[in-house]
């Protein structure tokens, strides 16, 4: 997970930034290149600090599913303006791609191990 969101954040700020524009909200009151450039940036110190700092996996885990709970207007806005990029030309493509995001939350939460985490500290059901 770390290596894919370097590469992710690499993207953003430098081969496929254009492509990123598409989804960015238009009623978002950031400037678009700002939104942009800081993701990809939050995106590159998330993955680098998954693949450097594994004694904060389950709290990087959280962080990491809470920003991709974020950035998911961005992924609806694409869908809703019927906007073109990254492959996704059709609602039908676009549409799918919505099922994913909630698939990258759970494997932040899952190889970080911040699912198990917090299953272990939950409190135990007394049995009748």
């Amino acid at each position: 997970m770390g290596a894919a969101l370097v590469f992710a954040g690499v993207s953003h700020l430098t081969f496929a930034r254009a492509a990123f524009y598409a989804q960015v909200p238009p009623w978002l009151p950031l400037n678009a290149t700002f939104v942009i450039v800081a993701s990809g940036v939050v995106e590159i110190v998330l993955g680098a600090a998954l693949a450097a700092l594994p004694r904060y996996r389950v709290a990087l885990g959280w962080v990491t599913a809470a920003f991709f709970v974020v950035v998911f207007p961005g992924n609806v806005s694409q869908f809703l303006t019927h906007s073109s990029a990254f492959g996704l030309d059709s609602d039908l493509s676009r549409g799918i791609r919505l099922l994913f995001q909630p698939l990258l939350v759970v494997w932040a939460l899952w190889c970080t191990g911040a699912w198990s985490s917090l299953r272990r500290s939950a409190p135990e059901t007394p049995v009748a």
